[in-house]
């Protein structure tokens, strides 16, 4: 399935892959179709020595399958999820249906599925954790702890609207700090 009616976005890979097998997967689901060179965004790359970075381009031509067969069988034993508002509910629907293979799930702007006033990023994920907290409590009572990492504040830094591009620094920090804050051990016994 293609996200974008952009045909621009639609063009190239539908995943990139890089990094290293023996660090944590991470999936990223972009709705917006960076790393349409066959390489990862600059502000990924000083992470590839310590993760392995599976970026699917939704707006490509099997994206979407690319990300549903990584869960279904992943390079390692759980796979950490990042996705952004446009496709948040999207991303809550695959860690709901590989529960047991989903690590985290990792959202940026969840909220801007819709138009967000510059500044209001971080009041209206509040409100969209709110929407969802049923959904959210599911998962994390079955081990998949779900979290905003990175808001649109409206400043400077961000230089466009919510969402922030999933290559933006904030995001990649944002990813680095939950990562470090989860157990390192994936035991199901073990998961929260």
């Amino acid at each position: 399935m293609n996200y974008s009616p952009d045909p621009v976005r639609a063009e190239g890979p539908a995943a990139v892959t890089e990094g290293t097998p023996d660090g944590p997967t991470v999936l990223v689901l972009d709705p917006t179709g960076l790393a349409k060179h066959e390489g990862l965004p600059a502000t990924w790359r000083d992470k590839t020595d310590e993760w392995q970075v599976v970026w699917c381009r939704l707006p490509a031509e099997g994206g979407l399958t690319q990300a549903d067969d990584i869960l279904s069988d992943p390079p390692g034993e759980t796979v950490h999820v990042v996705a952004s508002g446009p496709f948040a509910d999207g991303a809550l629907r695959l860690a709901e249906q590989h529960r047991d293979r989903v690590r985290s799930l990792l959202l940026v702007d969840p909220a801007a599925d819709q138009f967000v006033p510059p500044g209001d990023g971080e009041a209206a994920d509040r409100g969209w954790e709110a929407d969802n907290r049923e959904r959210i409590n599911d998962l994390a009572e079955s081990g998949v702890p779900v979290r905003v990492v990175a808001h649109s504040t409206g400043g400077a830094d961000d230089r466009v609207p919510a969402p922030l591009p999933l290559g933006h620094p904030d995001v990649v920090a944002g990813v680095a700090q939950a990562l470090a804050e989860l157990p390192a051990n994936h035991e199901e016994g073990d998961r929260r």
